[in-house]
């Protein structure tokens, strides 16, 4: 009881801390909130002294952000969260519309989603259905470039052909059901393929324990079989499920602007960008309730499904140590990345020919030119050092920070609900605010929230592990806690966690990219891959070519991720384990009855 009353006493300061930083925000950024307001409103009007000291006067501006800020609260218990500093209206319903918009996308999105992932595992359920599986498989090539498409890319494409050349399906407006079909498929065809390669990669566990045999010896059909290997790993996935639903919604800015969606996320990215406070904190704290709604619903499922076997120590390991795989594909895909960045950098990526404008590939640009007669190979090779360099970096920070904050999860739990809940331009323009504008602000903002993901999975993990035979055997013959987790609780936990943040390095390279786009990252004319994509997006009917190459480069970078992390495997030694320290009580055992007993 105490343990749940501290969580709940540590998740509320969490999100008042994050509300008071939005609330402080015109006032961090150190520019005039009265100035930003004017634009906003009518930019031809001159801001003059009198002018501004009115706009203050009506917004009590001149009271500090603090009484702002005690205001604000004091309204919430009413339902009232204030009204908007442009056009004066109520800011509850606004926020409510806009949540009620964002469930209903997330949810067909949602539903994209557990059929684009059932796809992705379909080969490896009916392999182990039919006892054909090999755990030291590999592939995912074709889920890893799915997974690295851009959610702004894929909506462009979907609204073009789809909705315009062809004509199936409406491609801009919100008035009824059929309109959330392409932002729906935009959204949830990336986000399935990364559920269904975390899923692919849990099956081959759970049917390599021991039950799966018994069930055959009992003639259970294979579908069976598969159906509850699914429900065996679900536990080590609902944590992440839950994430999703909060990413989606925080992070769908790109699709809700392209289809003209007044979902949550694009109100709370305009309210932000104009400075209305009273609608960016009520956005920020509906998105927030939604982060703790979502995992507190994950958290009730799994123990649920799991039921007192966590308490008993009756599960079985899904990640036992294994032999690394052996697989020509990693060496494929960095093959063909090294060419094409190795013959781009011969090139000049800043080159202008404007009797070249978006040529088609030929001998002399092999991946064409855009909009100003650049060489698109050339910008592709010169923009590669920076993507992959700060990505690799920042995937690396996350997977450190991820890993040592999902082994306390009493500290890093409800520290995750809350930074999921911030789309990572919210954090960019917080932490524009707090160290100013640079080349470094979208690492830091992208870098600040990318770890929840992989702490979650941690957090999952160790959980499962805690409850396992296994476990429970060493720890009964005086195996302290860093015995456990050097020799036990490591080598299930990395592996897995590992193949993750590989998995979502394309992804974070498409963070860095979106928030070049909306002018808090990496600016023109460097050839940044998003920012390659951003730029040439409007050109996707005429030259799809000129986004196909960026986009190629980064679906080319998430198979080699994916293929590379296939062989990420903790390497089982060829001796004997040492003797975990034995208690007074009990003699010391031989090494090898040792390890037969864990």
């Amino acid at each position: 009881m105490r343990h749940h009353v501290a969580t709940l006493v540590w998740r509320v300061l969490l999100a008042a801390a994050l509300v008071c930083g939005i609330g402080l925000l015109p006032w961090l950024s150190r520019t005039d909130p009265a100035l930003t307001v004017l634009k906003a409103r009518s930019a031809d009007r001159d801001p003059t002294p009198r002018v501004l000291a009115d706009i203050r006067a009506q917004l009590d501006l001149d009271k500090g952000p603090l009484h702002l800020l005690g205001q604000w609260l004091g309204g919430l218990p009413r339902g009232d969260a204030g009204r908007s500093w442009l056009n004066g209206t109520q800011v509850t319903p606004t926020v409510v519309q806009a949540l009620g918009v964002s469930l209903l996308l997330v949810t067909v999105a949602l539903v994209v989603a557990a059929v684009t992932a059932a796809l992705v595992c379909a080969r490896t359920l009916w392999l182990g259905a039919h006892r054909r599986l090999d755990r030291r498989r590999s592939g995912g090539g074709a889920s890893a470039m799915l997974a690295a498409l851009p959610e702004f890319l894929t909506a462009s494409v979907l609204a073009t052909v789809v909705g315009v050349q062809l004509g199936w399906l409406p491609a801009l407006g919100w008035y009824g059901p059929q309109w959330t079909v392409l932002p729906a498929l935009a959204l949830g065809l990336p986000a399935g393929a990364v559920l269904g390669r975390l899923l692919d990669d849990l099956l081959p566990g759970a049917f390599a324990e021991p039950w799966t045999q018994a069930a055959e010896a009992r003639g259970l059909r294979g579908r069976t079989v598969a159906v509850k290997a699914v429900r065996r790993c679900l536990p080590a996935l609902l944590p992440n499920l839950g994430l999703f639903v909060v990413g989606l919604t925080a992070g769908s800015v790109a699709v809700e602007q392209i289809y003209d969606i007044p979902g949550l996320g694009r109100t709370t990215l305009q309210a932000a960008l104009a400075q209305d406070l009273p609608v960016l904190q009520a956005g920020a704290l509906a998105l927030l309730l939604l982060a703790a709604g979502a995992t507190g619903l994950a958290t009730l499922a799994v123990r649920r499904l799991t039921g007192p076997a966590l308490r008993d120590g009756a599960l079985d390991s899904l990640h036992r140590p294994r032999r690394s795989t052996r697989s020509t594909l990693p060496l494929v895909y960095g093959g063909l990345l090294t060419a094409v960045v190795a013959l781009g950098l011969l090139r000049d990526p800043l080159a202008l020919d404007t009797g070249a404008r978006l040529r088609p590939p030929s001998r002399a640009h092999p991946f064409g030119t855009d909009a100003l007669g650049r060489d698109l190979l050339a910008r592709v090779g010169h923009g590669a050092l920076d993507t992959l360099l700060v990505a690799l970096a920042i995937s690396v920070t996350a997977l450190v920070v991820g890993v040592l904050l999902g082994l306390l999860p009493r500290l890093s739990g409800p520290l995750v609900d809350t930074v999921n809940a911030v789309p990572p331009v919210l954090a960019a323009l917080l932490v524009t605010a707090v160290a100013g504008s640079g080349a470094g602000t979208p690492a830091l903002a992208v870098a600040a929230v990318s770890w929840a993901a992989l702490a979650a999975h941690t957090s999952s993990l160790l959980r499962q592990e805690r409850a396992t035979s296994h476990l429970t055997a060493t720890r009964a013959l005086g195996a302290n806690r860093w015995y456990l987790l050097r020799h036990e609780l490591l080598p299930a936990i990395l592996p897995p966690v590992t193949r993750h943040a590989l998995l979502r390095l394309p992804g974070v390279a498409l963070a860095l990219a979106s928030l070049g786009f909306l002018g808090l990252g990496t600016q023109p004319p460097a050839p940044e891959w998003g920012l390659l994509l951003a730029e040439n997006q409007p050109y996707a009917e005429r030259a799809p070519w000129a986004v196909l190459a960026p986009a190629a480069a980064l679906a080319l970078l998430g198979a080699l991720a994916v293929s590379a992390a296939g062989g990420v495997r903790w390497r089982p030694r060829r001796r004997a384990r040492p003797r975990p320290p034995a208690t007074r009580t009990e003699q010391p055992l031989p090494a090898r009855e040792l390890v037969e007993a864990g």
